[in-house]
């Protein structure tokens, strides 16, 4: 079943899992397998003043629509292309009085645009809302709550002018978007800004090592003439070389913890047992709680008494991060890596978590040579448990890579920039913003590195007087979330 730019795809009955989707050709790592627009979207509750309502990239300045002044716009462009979806969201929220959760906003947007097209097949659409998930009977008690609070609230908000829907279905709906939601992001990929409904990613079943991966794309719309705009989309990119007839999967959750831990958040998330290679043969799991090898090797007992420090001290870290004492951050991450390293190895995922906490705050404080010290053995130990062509690995290595820059290590610095850079290639594309950074920093970082190497005296004498001058590029505040996580569910 193919349709509307869709033709490498088919949806198929894949055993045990419901449908899936399969490749109709073959693939290369990097390759668009599709792009997709959202069937509907919404921007999330707390920055609703400070991203586009239409591409979802932050901008210092907004344009409120007149109306409602709950939507806001980059430009003319924008608001004139969120009017079909804005329009009936538009006089509602004026009727309200006031605009709803995101929840009810996304809702809504899917129910107006059944009514205005029919239930049917969308165009480019693969299958109908009416065909996705709902998981509404595997719902626990507090979530069958939560669903009949919010369908009272859709029903307060939802204008009687409007086609009127049964219970069953506005239920499915809330469903689908707590099943199926998936997390938008600005224009870097840095920060999760809002929630949309893809129906035809909705067919990509998990898998812990996955041939694809997902980024979305804010599109653009700087070229003159609006043909020549492209929208908002996501985009599914092949990772590994994936042939004809293969399935195309995707990783809901981060592949960084154990299988068991995996496949907890996979069942309570998206209700299902996951049985692909990685977690039937708990693969990579010994890597992920190794301890010490040779002479002094520590006992079971020692292990799992500094593993339990970790965890202790890692709740203690989100807690003085929340109320941003970053040098607590920093004095807790010594004490536990002080605990940590006669004990776990370095692949250890509670070593890797701590290194990567000190790396960024430290970062953030301008301590960049022990910053720079702890990224390298969190990229070290990331490069022996990620998959090679992975998002999060790429980042974190790019991150590792500015932090040995700033702290005037040159050849490890473009070392691990170039990395990054061949990785985000294939993540995230070459016209993706965060690419085109990276690309940047490629060139002074080589450039740099020539006049190095010719003349090392020189070349921090000049780099010297050139931070002197300029405002150092100081890391960003450090996030208290992780990176935005594929699909986004409903805490």
């Amino acid at each position: 079943m193919t349709k509307g730019g869709m033709e490498s795809v088919e949806v198929f009955p894949a055993e045990g899992k419901g449908r899936g989707l399969k490749a109709q050709k073959e693939f290369l790592p990097g390759d668009v397998i599709f792009a997709e627009p959202a069937y509907a979207a919404v921007v999330f509750d707390s920055l609703t003043h400070v991203i586009c309502h239409t591409c979802f990239k932050r901008q210092e300045r907004l344009h409120r629509c007149g109306q409602c002044k709950f939507a806001h716009y980059c430009d003319r462009t924008c608001q004139r292309a969120a009017w079909l979806n804005h329009k009936n969201e538009c006089s509602a929220i004026k009727r309200h009085g006031k605009a709803p959760t995101e929840n009810i906003r996304l809702a809504a947007r899917i129910l107006w645009r059944v009514e205005r097209e029919g239930s049917g097949l969308a165009e480019g659409c693969l299958v109908s809302i009416e065909d996705l998930q709902n998981h509404v009977e595997s719902f626990s008690e507090e979530e069958k709550k939560e669903l009949r609070v919010d369908v009272e609230s859709f029903l307060e908000f939802w204008p009687p002018q409007s086609q009127q829907f049964g219970m069953q279905y506005i239920s499915h709906v809330f469903g689908v978007i707590s099943c199926n939601g998936f997390t938008l992001s600005d224009q870097r990929g840095l920060q999760a800004v809002g929630v949309g409904i893809f129906p035809n990613l909705c067919q990509a079943n998990h898998d812990c090592w996955p041939n694809c991966t997902v980024i979305f794309n804010n599109g653009n719309h700087e070229a003159v003439r609006s043909m020549f705009h492209t929208q908002m989309r996501i985009e599914l990119r092949a990772l590994s070389k994936v042939s004809p007839g293969d399935e195309l999967t995707v990783s809901y959750v981060d592949f960084l913890n154990v299988s068991e831990e995996r496949r907890r958040q996979l069942k309570k998330q998206y209700y299902f047992d996951c049985t692909c290679e990685h977690c039937k043969k708990q693969i990579k799991d010994d890597l992920m709680l190794a301890a010490k090898e040779g002479e002094g090797k520590p006992s079971a007992e020692t292990v799992k008494e500094v593993i339990q420090f970790s965890k202790d001290t890692l709740e203690k870290i989100n807690k003085a991060r929340m109320e941003g004492l970053y040098h607590e951050v920093v004095k807790l991450c010594r004490e536990c890596l002080k605990k940590q390293e006669p004990v776990l190895g370095d692949t250890n995922i509670y070593l890797l978590r701590i290194l990567s906490i000190a790396s960024e705050v430290l970062s953030y404080l301008q301590m960049f040579e022990e910053a720079a010290d702890y990224a390298k053995r969190m990229v070290d130990g990331y490069l022996k448990i990620y998959h090679p062509n992975n998002a999060q690995l790429g980042m974190a290595v790019m991150r590792a890579g500015v932090t040995h820059w700033h702290a005037g290590l040159i050849e490890a610095g473009h070392g691990l920039i170039c990395k990054a850079y061949a990785i985000l290639l294939i993540t995230h594309g070459p016209s993706h913003p965060i690419t085109k950074d990276l690309e940047v920093m490629r060139v002074q970082t080589e450039m740099e590195l020539r006049m190095f190497q010719q003349n090392e005296f020189m070349y921090y004498k000049m780099r010297e007087a050139a931070l002197k001058n300029q405002k150092i590029h100081v890391m960003p505040e450090p996030s208290n979330e992780a990176s935005p996580s594929l699909f986004h569910k409903k805490e």
